[in-house]
Protein backbone atom coordinates (compact mmCIF):
# COMPACT_ATOMS: atom_id res chain seq x y z
CA UNK A 1 0.00 0.00 0.00
CA UNK A 2 1.35 3.61 -0.75
CA UNK A 3 0.88 4.78 2.50
CA UNK A 4 2.92 1.98 3.84
CA UNK A 5 5.85 2.99 1.62
CA UNK A 6 5.44 6.65 2.05
CA UNK A 7 5.55 6.28 6.18
CA UNK A 8 8.21 4.14 5.65
CA UNK A 9 10.09 6.51 3.55
CA UNK A 10 12.31 8.59 6.48
CA UNK A 11 15.42 10.52 6.25
CA UNK A 12 17.91 7.51 7.58
CA UNK A 13 21.34 9.32 8.32
CA UNK A 14 23.07 6.17 10.05
CA UNK A 15 23.52 2.62 7.90
CA UNK A 16 25.06 -0.91 7.48
CA UNK A 17 28.07 0.75 5.81
CA UNK A 18 29.37 -3.02 5.34
CA UNK A 19 25.89 -3.78 3.23
CA UNK A 20 26.82 -2.70 -0.35
CA UNK A 21 24.08 -1.28 -2.23
CA UNK A 22 24.56 -2.31 -5.88
CA UNK A 23 24.79 -0.86 -9.92
CA UNK A 24 22.44 -2.33 -10.43
CA UNK A 25 20.13 -1.22 -7.98
CA UNK A 26 21.15 1.69 -8.26
CA UNK A 27 20.17 1.54 -11.82
CA UNK A 28 16.60 0.37 -11.24
CA UNK A 29 16.41 3.20 -9.45
CA UNK A 30 17.16 6.03 -12.05
CA UNK A 31 15.19 3.55 -14.14
CA UNK A 32 12.03 4.21 -11.94
CA UNK A 33 13.02 8.08 -11.43
CA UNK A 34 13.06 8.57 -15.43
CA UNK A 35 9.15 7.82 -15.41
CA UNK A 36 8.65 10.83 -13.60
CA UNK A 37 6.73 13.56 -15.04
CA UNK A 38 9.21 16.30 -15.53
CA UNK A 39 9.01 20.43 -16.42
CA UNK A 40 8.16 20.63 -20.39
CA UNK A 41 8.97 16.91 -20.51
CA UNK A 42 12.85 18.79 -20.57
CA UNK A 43 13.97 15.69 -18.82
CA UNK A 44 17.00 17.86 -17.60
CA UNK A 45 17.97 15.47 -14.71
CA UNK A 46 21.10 13.30 -14.91
CA UNK A 47 22.77 11.07 -12.74
CA UNK A 48 26.16 10.47 -11.17
CA UNK A 49 25.93 6.97 -9.61
CA UNK A 50 28.64 6.49 -6.69
CA UNK A 51 29.00 3.00 -4.57
CA UNK A 52 32.73 1.59 -4.98
CA UNK A 53 34.11 2.16 -1.40
CA UNK A 54 37.10 4.09 -2.76
CA UNK A 55 34.23 7.09 -4.57
CA UNK A 56 31.93 7.03 -1.16
CA UNK A 57 34.98 7.89 0.77
CA UNK A 58 35.68 10.49 -0.68
CA UNK A 59 31.98 12.32 -1.62
CA UNK A 60 31.15 11.62 2.44
CA UNK A 61 32.71 15.11 3.79
CA UNK A 62 31.46 16.78 1.39
CA UNK A 63 28.13 16.50 2.45
CA UNK A 64 26.10 18.09 5.64
CA UNK A 65 24.26 16.07 7.53
CA UNK A 66 21.65 17.15 9.95
CA UNK A 67 21.09 21.02 10.59
CA UNK A 68 18.57 20.23 13.57
CA UNK A 69 21.53 18.43 15.47
CA UNK A 70 24.35 20.92 15.30
CA UNK A 71 26.44 18.75 18.04
CA UNK A 72 26.52 15.79 15.22
CA UNK A 73 28.57 15.59 12.80
CA UNK A 74 27.32 12.71 10.46
CA UNK A 75 27.43 9.44 10.67
CA UNK A 76 30.70 7.81 12.08
CA UNK A 77 32.78 5.26 10.25
CA UNK A 78 31.01 1.97 9.79
CA UNK A 79 27.46 3.67 9.68
CA UNK A 80 28.15 5.58 6.67
CA UNK A 81 26.11 5.69 3.42
CA UNK A 82 27.13 2.78 0.74
CA UNK A 83 26.13 4.30 -2.26
CA UNK A 84 25.12 8.36 -3.39
CA UNK A 85 23.17 9.55 -6.05
CA UNK A 86 24.21 12.55 -7.23
CA UNK A 87 20.81 14.31 -9.16
CA UNK A 88 22.63 16.51 -12.11
CA UNK A 89 20.67 19.53 -13.77
CA UNK A 90 21.69 19.06 -17.81
CA UNK A 91 21.69 22.89 -18.18
CA UNK A 92 21.71 22.48 -22.41
CA UNK A 93 18.42 20.85 -21.31
CA UNK A 94 16.64 22.61 -19.07
CA UNK A 95 17.40 25.52 -15.74
CA UNK A 96 16.11 25.64 -12.70
CA UNK A 97 14.06 22.66 -12.21
CA UNK A 98 13.87 22.47 -8.30
CA UNK A 99 10.14 21.10 -8.69
CA UNK A 100 12.19 17.95 -10.38
CA UNK A 101 14.27 17.31 -8.25
CA UNK A 102 12.43 17.06 -5.83
CA UNK A 103 9.55 14.62 -7.35
CA UNK A 104 12.85 12.98 -8.72
CA UNK A 105 14.39 12.48 -5.17
CA UNK A 106 11.50 11.08 -3.75
CA UNK A 107 10.21 8.70 -6.19
CA UNK A 108 13.91 7.30 -5.79
CA UNK A 109 13.95 7.29 -2.07
CA UNK A 110 10.39 5.30 -2.48
CA UNK A 111 11.91 2.67 -4.97
CA UNK A 112 15.05 2.53 -2.23
CA UNK A 113 12.75 1.78 0.33
CA UNK A 114 9.86 -0.87 -1.31
CA UNK A 115 13.95 -2.28 -1.52
CA UNK A 116 14.47 -2.49 1.92
CA UNK A 117 16.82 0.31 1.85
CA UNK A 118 16.57 3.64 3.11
CA UNK A 119 18.17 7.36 2.41
CA UNK A 120 18.63 10.97 3.06
CA UNK A 121 18.03 13.73 0.25
CA UNK A 122 20.91 16.14 1.24
CA UNK A 123 21.22 19.63 -0.55
CA UNK A 124 24.19 20.41 2.28
CA UNK A 125 26.93 19.76 -0.22
CA UNK A 126 30.05 21.42 -1.43
CA UNK A 127 29.13 21.44 -4.59
CA UNK A 128 32.08 23.04 -6.27
CA UNK A 129 34.54 20.19 -4.37
CA UNK A 130 31.99 17.60 -5.34
CA UNK A 131 32.15 18.38 -8.79
CA UNK A 132 35.83 18.53 -8.91
CA UNK A 133 36.29 14.84 -6.98
CA UNK A 134 33.77 13.69 -9.74
CA UNK A 135 34.72 15.10 -12.40
CA UNK A 136 31.37 17.04 -13.54
CA UNK A 137 31.79 19.67 -15.65
CA UNK A 138 30.03 22.27 -13.79
CA UNK A 139 29.65 24.21 -17.53
CA UNK A 140 27.20 22.15 -18.33
CA UNK A 141 26.08 20.12 -15.15
CA UNK A 142 24.52 21.62 -11.83
CA UNK A 143 24.80 19.67 -8.75
CA UNK A 144 21.00 19.79 -7.54
CA UNK A 145 21.23 17.15 -4.50
CA UNK A 146 23.10 14.46 -3.38
CA UNK A 147 20.88 11.04 -2.17
CA UNK A 148 22.40 9.07 0.61
CA UNK A 149 21.60 5.38 0.47
CA UNK A 150 21.74 2.40 2.10
CA UNK A 151 20.23 -0.18 4.43
CA UNK A 152 19.13 1.98 7.66
CA UNK A 153 21.00 1.07 11.11
CA UNK A 154 18.67 3.47 13.07
CA UNK A 155 15.25 3.82 14.14
CA UNK A 156 13.17 6.96 12.66
CA UNK A 157 9.88 7.64 14.50
CA UNK A 158 6.85 10.16 13.14
CA UNK A 159 5.63 11.93 16.85
CA UNK A 160 3.16 14.50 16.69
CA UNK A 161 3.99 18.54 16.66
CA UNK A 162 4.55 19.25 20.46
CA UNK A 163 2.20 22.04 21.69
CA UNK A 164 5.07 24.42 21.22
CA UNK A 165 4.82 24.30 17.69
CA UNK A 166 8.40 23.07 17.36
CA UNK A 167 9.32 20.74 14.22
CA UNK A 168 12.97 20.24 14.56
CA UNK A 169 13.64 16.22 14.87
CA UNK A 170 15.51 15.28 17.86
CA UNK A 171 17.20 12.11 18.85
CA UNK A 172 16.92 10.16 22.44
CA UNK A 173 19.56 8.65 24.56
CA UNK A 174 19.14 5.48 22.56
CA UNK A 175 19.91 7.56 19.28
CA UNK A 176 16.33 6.74 18.02
CA UNK A 177 15.19 9.83 15.69
CA UNK A 178 11.92 11.29 15.90
CA UNK A 179 10.28 13.55 13.32
CA UNK A 180 7.38 15.71 14.57
CA UNK A 181 4.86 15.90 12.34
CA UNK A 182 1.48 18.61 12.11
CA UNK A 183 -2.09 16.88 12.61
CA UNK A 184 -3.93 16.56 9.46
CA UNK A 185 -6.67 19.28 10.46
CA UNK A 186 -3.69 22.04 10.69
CA UNK A 187 -2.57 21.17 7.04
CA UNK A 188 -6.04 21.52 5.04
CA UNK A 189 -7.34 25.54 5.05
Amino acid sequence: MLKNLVASCRSYRRFYQEEPVSEETLRDLISLARLTPSTSNSQALKFRLCFTPEETSKVFPLLGWAGALPDWDGPVPGERPSAYIVILCDLTLGKNKMWDDGITAQTIMLGAVEKGLGGCILGNVKREDLAKTLNIDTNRYSIDLVLALGKPKEKVVVVPLPENGNVAYYRDENQVHYVPKRDLEDLIL
